[in-house]
């Protein structure tokens, strides 16, 4: 899979970034979009957005990755942005055993917001912390496995697995859309869904500057 301008794309998949406060999903995702990652990053407030299109399999795909706010008092707001994702990235800290336990709580909200279809992919985030570390490899994997999602451990700060994360959570959307479209076209039923997994540019726009307005 190869980068490509974001303003030519056959695809537009929306990917939400969740977990707590502090996991480092805005480093996560200035790693993947601009290979940056500042020490020194605050926190997010309300919601945050970026985009970067790859080609798989000869397709263009661009994918709008949304970096919701961990902190409670944002929640009322992140919620309306789960509209019309595909996909998500759940994120916990290694280091910190409250970052797991809660992730239940993400992934209740995660099927609360978006259609049942929605790809999850579990990331265990600062791999480079792992003399720290608090959550055993084994036992990320058993909630994975119970919750049918892969599994990946991550460092925003040495790159490590950053671009598989997206890039494979990207490819199974695209998998998932054909597996679709093949069960329709069998069928002989016209596929009626695409604006689910392709945004039209009008939403597109509008979610942008929804993203702008609640970024503070």
């Amino acid at each position: 899979m190869t980068s490509k301008p974001t303003d030519d794309y056959d695809y537009l998949f929306k990917i939400v970034v969740v977990g707590d406060s502090g996991v480092g999903k805005s480093n996560i995702l200035s790693r993947y979009i601009k290979n940056e990652f500042d020490l020194e990053s605050k926190t997010t407030l309300g919601v945050e957005f970026a985009a970067k299109t790859i080609e798989v399999e000869g397709k263009s795909i661009k994918t709008q990755i949304w970096d919701t706010a961990g902190q409670e008092r944002f929640r009322a707001i992140a919620t309306t942005y789960y509209k019309g994702a595909v996909g998500a990235l759940l994120c916990y800290d290694i280091t910190r055993e409250s970052t797991f336990e809660n992730l239940e709580k993400w992934l209740k909200e995660i099927r609360d917001y978006t259609e049942p279809h929605t790809c999850l992919l579990l990331i265990g985030n600062k791999c480079d912390l792992s003399h720290l570390r608090a959550i055993k490899q084994d036992e990320a994997a058993s909630f994975a496995e119970k919750h049918n999602m892969a599994y990946l451990e991550t460092s925003a700060l040495d790159s490590t697995n950053i671009e598989l994360a997206f890039e494979s959570l990207t490819k199974e959307i695209y998998n998932l859309l054909n597996a679709d479209a093949e069960k329709r076209k069998m069928s002989n039923i016209k596929i009626g869904n695409a604006d689910t997994i392709k945004l039209d540019d009008k939403e597109s726009e509008k979610q942008t500057k929804d993203a702008t307005t609640c970024r503070c």
